[in-house]
């Protein structure tokens, strides 16, 4: 379900609301069954008290923790049990009950663990479903979720230790806008800081794959390649070891690079036939190439050479 989840949840609200992207995410039928949800039921709910099944609350954790608020923040462990009682019922159609509609969302409120509940200082009264979305809707607008989403952004796109004048000023933004991400992102693309920082951030291998392919302007008949280099790089697609996803630091990719070198061989002898070393240069770097990059590949033997050099350079390596 996991490239469901990143073409429903994620791409489809990129540039919204970050309030809409967040219910869709916690709703997806995808992170309900990764993080136990649909399998969590009210200790105090109809099939709760029938069956003598507990609360799971791994998903309300990880939406405080990881989500929004960021850990050790506004919350405590009684925001997490009780968010875990809103977010009962929450879960998924089984196929084998209705083939049409089996592993869609749906809410259970036999489910549901019953009456008002408190999170993060607020009483939500128990509104069924709407409960769990009252919840996350300020989750989405809370000043430390602004915080915490900055800091991300930040981290992901220029440096493993943001300047915390660019994190405010991301998180402003977010607030002024009530989490619009389009705004958010422009606001984080013009920021002086994103700029005048060192690029030191190293692509993730998925990412360092797919900017060659693109500045190859190839695109693979078969991806099986593709697939295996990401797994022997330690990015196996769509496969994180734990809910908070791979590693967004750059130190934890540094024992790769010289894997990297064994599959930018490969790709070039796979693109070479139709990329031009040259144009792909400039297509990939531009200006960004240094003199020393342009005369090594200049200089190169072969096409596949050259194309290694470039897949291999500093500037190619980091965004």
């Amino acid at each position: 379900m996991a490239g469901a989840y990143e073409r429903e949840a994620i791409r489809a609200h990129v540039l919204g609301p970050f309030r809409d992207m967040l219910a869709a995410a916690e709703g997806h039928p995808a992170m309900l069954f990764y993080l136990d949800n649909s399998q969590s039921i009210g200790p105090n709910s109809v099939a709760g008290i029938n069956r003598d099944r507990g609360l799971n609350e791994n998903l309300a954790r990880e939406i405080l923790e990881l989500h929004t608020l960021g850990v050790r923040s506004v919350y405590s462990q009684v925001d997490v049990t009780n968010f875990a009682k809103v977010l009962t019922g929450w879960t998924i159609i089984p196929a084998e009950v209705d083939p049409d509609h089996g592993a869609e969302f749906t809410f259970i409120r036999r489910m549901h663990e019953p009456g008002p509940q408190t999170v993060i200082g607020k009483m939500y009264h128990d509104l069924g479903v709407e409960q769990g979305r009252a919840v996350l809707a300020d989750l989405a607008r809370h000043p430390a979720t602004a915080k915490h989403i900055s800091t991300k952004l930040a981290r992901h796109f220029i440096s493993d230790e943001p300047a915390s004048t660019l994190v405010d000023r991301v998180a402003k933004r977010f607030l002024e806008t009530d989490g619009n991400l389009r705004e958010v992102a422009k606001a984080l693309v013009s920021a002086p800081e994103a700029w005048s920082a060192p690029r030191s951030k190293l692509k993730r291998p998925g990412e360092w794959m797919i900017a060659a392919l693109r500045a190859a302007a190839v695109a693979p008949a078969n991806i099986q390649p593709l697939m295996q280099a990401h797994n022997l790089l330690g990015e196996p697609l769509w496969r994180p070891p734990a809910p908070k996803g791979f590693d967004d630091n750059s130190a934890a990719w540094t024992d790769g690079l010289a894997q990297r070198l064994d599959i930018a061989n490969q790709l070039a002898l796979r693109l070479a036939a139709g990329a031009a070393p040259e144009v792909t240069l400039e297509a990939a770097l531009g200006p960004l190439a240094s003199a020393q990059t342009r005369e090594a590949i200049a200089r190169a033997a072969t096409r596949p050479q050259a194309l290694t050099l470039l897949f291999m350079a500093a500037e190619f390596q980091r965004r």
